[in-house]
């Protein structure tokens, strides 16, 4: 069973990156089963009103039948990284700035007949400064928060869902780690200042303290005053990194061993060690 991380550039227009991903995923190594993961922003990379334009109620609309196709006829697990969905439809009396229509950034995540067996909204939402052309990062803008963590239940092992920006809060991992998850999903698009800084180290410490799986994909390159960083990795639960693209588009992909998952949890099980269980913080 291998993990794959997709590389891309993407843009404000989503037929565009629409043939990118089809590219891309057309070089896809012929082993079954395969995971793919596709970085956050994948569908729409832009400005709010792009962002909103191309939002769907989840389950419904062109660009997830879009997912869906392409996990059935490729015969893949396939992990959008992150698409903007909305609670309610639009209509002409409804907005979307209408408060009862909240709009979130949702990892979603098709199985190889094509099926959405899981969904994860974003928690922690990029309201930032960073010295960076962009400057000033404000996610809460166009998103609500979502509230629940996610862990879904696959031939690869147990998949805990986050999306870039979480991958600063570690409590959240550990909450995917005591729901069983062996394989953590990190979608994103870094920018490039925080990723040279803080992406590798904080991967691998998310890999390391939870004896998981890592698979990061990353948007990569220039779009209008955003400039993501790459780097998508995948890491083992040693937290060793067994495939790296750091610039340019393209795919990575390792196996997936969970015997080795078992074996580190077993030599240091953290796990049972640990005086701050969820237990303990009640």
């Amino acid at each position: 069973m291998e993990l794959v991380a997709l590389q891309m550039t993407a843009t404000a227009d989503w037929p565009t990156n629409q043939a990118t991903l089809s590219r891309l995923l057309a070089t896809l190594p012929s082993q079954r089963p395969l995971l793919v993961l596709l970085p956050e922003n994948a569908v729409v990379f832009g400005s709010r009103d792009a962002v909103l334009n191309n939002a769907e109620v989840l389950g419904e609309g062109p660009i997830q039948a879009q997912f869906s196709q392409w996990a059935k006829q490729l015969g893949i697990w396939l992990v959008v990284g992150s698409m903007p969905t909305r609670t309610a439809p639009l209509t002409t009396q409804h907005s979307a700035t209408t408060p009862d229509c909240r709009f979130h950034a949702s990892c979603l995540v098709y199985n190889e007949q094509g099926v959405l067996v899981g969904h994860y909204h974003k928690l922690h939402l990029f309201d930032v400064e960073v010295a960076d052309s962009h400057g000033h990062y404000r996610e809460s803008d166009t998103f609500a928060p979502g509230d629940e963590v996610s862990v879904i239940d696959s031939p690869f092992g147990r998949l805990g869902l986050s999306i870039c920006y979480d991958l600063r809060f570690a409590p959240l991992y550990g909450a995917l780690r005591e729901r069983g998850a062996e394989i953590l999903l990190v979608p994103a698009a870094f920018t490039r200042v925080t990723g040279q800084a803080h992406w590798q180290p904080l991967l691998q410490a998310r890999a390391i303290e939870n004896q998981c799986y890592v698979v990061a994909a990353g948007l990569v390159g220039e779009t209008g005053s955003r400039q993501t960083w790459g780097h998508s990795m995948i890491i083992d639960p040693w937290g060793d990194i067994k495939a790296c693209l750091p610039d340019g588009e393209g795919l990575i992909s390792s196996v997936v061993d969970l015997a080795q998952v078992a074996e580190v949890r077993r030599q240091i099980p953290v796990a049972q060690h640990a005086r701050f269980s969820a237990a303990w913080r009640k």
